[in-house]
């Protein structure tokens, strides 16, 4: 099971949000690409990256920070936020980005998450953010009437490399991921299914790991980490188990 420590870009920085609120957000570092160093230094594999300042804007914004920590680092990184046409997928993936993350194109234009698995194969994920069961787009500033699962099983035949399921009420919160939530879409599909929100403990990464089995292929964990709460090399440890 993969660890993505997250960087979450608002204005250049990294910062956590709470519960998806922009007008909620902690500053933990200026320096994204140091951040990203750190955690490569520190044993991680993947990276994890939303332009939150995107997500919100429907285009990408931290452009410069997300370059800074490509050249930075050597492991592969995930970038979600804002991208929501072909032309930005290509030139993030030629930009070495590993893995693009589509959210609100996958809800409102997935035709176009199809076009772009057919372009780029094992290189586009699909995030589902829910409130409630219900889909949130737009930088989680609108939930729709749209069921996590039924969007999962949409692209269940579209080549999506994974799903990066986040449950809003958790995110930030440090009050335990949505295990049962998790599990079960995982479940429903046969995409690997990447877990966030909520993340306090390695006890919440054991929850989570029992469930590999189910689909669950991935955690990713933010402001534990900043917080100091969990150490990132334990973490890691336990996910290698």
């Amino acid at each position: 099971m993969i660890l993505f420590p997250a960087i979450d870009l608002k204005d250049g920085a990294c910062v956590r949000l709470l519960r998806g609120r922009m007008d909620e957000a902690t500053l933990y570092n200026r320096d994204p690409a140091a951040q990203a160093q750190a955690f490569e230094a520190a044993g991680s594999r993947w990276l994890h990256i939303v332009d939150l300042n995107g997500a919100f804007a429907g285009r990408p914004v931290n452009g410069a920070a997300v370059r800074a920590i490509l050249a930075a680092v050597t492991i592969p990184v995930q970038l979600g936020g804002g991208i929501r046409d072909l032309t930005a997928i290509e030139a993030w993936l030629e930009a070495g980005v590993a893995r693009v993350i589509l959210g609100t194109a996958a809800l409102r234009e997935p035709a176009l998450v199809r076009e772009a698995c057919k372009r780029f194969p094992g290189r586009i994920a699909v995030g589902i953010d829910a409130r409630g069961g219900k889909v949130a787009v737009e930088g989680w500033a609108e939930t729709s009437s749209v069921e996590a699962r039924d969007l999962a099983l949409a692209f269940e035949d579209a080549g999506v490399a994974a799903i990066v399921y986040t449950d809003i009420e958790r995110d930030g919160a440090l009050e335990g991921p949505n295990v049962t939530a998790t599990a079960a879409l995982a479940r429903a599909v046969t995409t690997p299914v990447i877990a966030s929100g909520g993340i306090s403990s390695l006890e919440d990464l054991r929850a989570l790991k029992a469930h590999e089995r189910d689909g669950v292929a991935g955690i990713i964990m933010g402001r534990a980490l900043y917080d100091g709460r969990l150490d990132l090399a334990e973490a890691l440890q336990l996910m290698a188990e």
